[in-house]
């Protein structure tokens, strides 16, 4: 279903409002071309199934596909409209957003509905699906203009027009030469202001971006980034243009790209939706899981190591925690930097090791700003509240500080350095390094506080 939410929304509760008041089709159709279509799709939901299929008919086939793109439960509006229908509602829609919604519905309707589309549009379908999810294929659309490089001013213009009845990514206009291959592209505007009389050669760019059908999209995304055009063409290996990829590709691509990411760092191998099932769910969390027990049991035969400076010097533990949570935030904080600059394939050996002595740097300024404060304050607490004498305290406080500002300055360094090892190995830095590297932290937080301890206040200040 689609967000309740969004029924709040003016916009959307203004169409529902026209959608059941106003009874006259033409006057509806004119009122709701003020409207998104994507609010028009949020609007299904507060509709009976009668109003919608009423709409349909109203607005039209084409305009019912572009706002089907938007839905997110497109089958259960789908399933209501009879088959031929719903044939030409894909047929209408651009060949990615067709894919989009056939891979949401179950392949026996799938099936009957692409057996029911013209050859191009099937065509067209089963190369997109051909892909595997991780290709830029998957993501590219056949909706485009080419002409041929060979076309005149007047030749290209009538075939501008031709094509953009079925195809509204109209800018650039892209040219293969007579192989069919991709050749260049040129700007509509330059097309629209030359002469009829001039040379097409002249307009083509041939030096334009391009990105390949089978590129890893993850691999991808730093090129794409750095040309900031309205769509790039796609070509296969033989250099034959096969689609191209919009700017709304693109946005919807890398913010696929960062949800993927961000469920990495969480140690799952893929983005979990509200609809996966428990066992699907169990299986992407189990592996990192077990692997992080095993290390949280290193962790524990660590503090286990401590217990007698823990029997003697009992206050300590109250700042254990304190230490630990600061040691994995600035882990955490230097991974996510280090993430983001690993994301530029060109970046130099150089500038990575300048990226390691910065977040050094930082980790040890802060650590000396968050350890003095921990030392001053800490101090006072342990007096105060806690009753023992003010050289005790402090010490105490000393203790606390000193681990702080070496776990902060380690932590950073393993921030920055885990994620670029398992780089350099072809591991993904996302799904590796943030469970991994939390718990490394806990590991030398835990050394840097109860060794000082042991060895400051037993061995050298012998409080105990």
């Amino acid at each position: 279903m689609q967000n309740m939410d969004y029924l709040q929304d003016e916009n959307v509760k203004e169409i529902i409002e026209l959608i059941k008041t106003i009874k006259q089709p033409r006057k509806l159709r004119r009122e709701l071309e003020n409207y998104h279509d994507n609010d028009i799709s949020y609007a299904l939901e507060g509709l009976t199934k009668e109003e919608r299929l009423s709409l349909y008919q109203i607005i039209g086939l084409e305009r019912t596909a572009d706002v089907f793109s938007y839905l997110d439960d497109v089958d259960e509006y789908l399933s209501e409209i009879n088959l031929n229908d719903a044939a030409r509602i894909i047929e209408e829609m651009d060949s990615d957003d067709a894919v989009d919604v056939l891979e949401q519905i179950d392949d026996e309707f799938a099936d009957k509905l692409v057996s029911l589309l013209t050859k191009k549009t099937s065509r067209d379908i089963r190369l997109i699906r051909s892909y595997d999810e991780d290709e830029i294929g998957s993501k590219m659309t056949t909706n485009y203009v080419s002409i041929p490089r060979t076309s005149t001013i007047k030749e290209a213009m009538k075939e501008l027009v031709r094509q953009s009845e079925d195809n509204d990514n109209i800018d650039p206009i892209y040219v293969t030469d007579e192989k069919d291959q991709f050749y260049g592209e040129i700007p509509l505007k330059e097309l629209i202001k030359a002469r009829a009389n001039a040379n097409l050669e002249n307009l083509i760019i041939t030096e334009y971006p391009v990105i390949h059908d089978h590129e890893k999209i993850a691999d991808a995304l730093t090129y794409i980034r750095e040309y900031a055009e309205q769509s790039i063409p796609v070509i296969s290996e033989d250099n034959r243009l096969l689609g191209v990829l919009t700017a709304q590709d693109i946005i919807e691509t890398v913010d696929e790209e960062l949800s993927e990411d961000y469920a990495k760092l969480a140690g799952l191998t893929a983005e979990e939706d509200l609809n996966e099932s428990l066992f699907d769910s169990m299986k992407k969390r189990l592996p990192w899981l077990g692997a992080l027990l095993v290390l949280g049991m290193m962790v524990s035969s660590v503090v286990g190591i401590f217990e007698g400076v823990v029997a003697q010097i009992a206050i300590i533990v109250c700042f254990q925690s304190l230490v630990l949570d600061m040691a994995g935030n600035v882990g955490t904080q230097s991974l996510a930097v280090t993430i983001r600059v690993l994301m530029d394939e060109d970046v130099t050996f150089k500038q990575k090791w300048g990226l390691i002595l910065k977040e050094a740097r930082v980790g040890l300024a802060n650590g000396l700003l968050l350890g003095a404060a921990s030392f001053l304050f800490i101090g006072l607490y342990v007096h105060f509240f806690k009753g023992y004498q003010w050289g005790f305290a402090f010490a105490v406080s000393f203790c606390v500080g000193v681990a702080l500002l070496v776990a902060m300055l380690i932590s950073s360094l393993v921030g920055t350095t885990v994620p670029m090892i398992f780089h350099k190995l072809n591991i993904d830095p996302a799904v590796a390094s943030g469970p991994f590297i939390t718990t490394i932290n806990d590991l030398v937080a835990v050394v840097s506080y109860y060794g000082l301890a042991w060895i400051l206040l037993i061995n050298v200040l012998k409080l105990v």
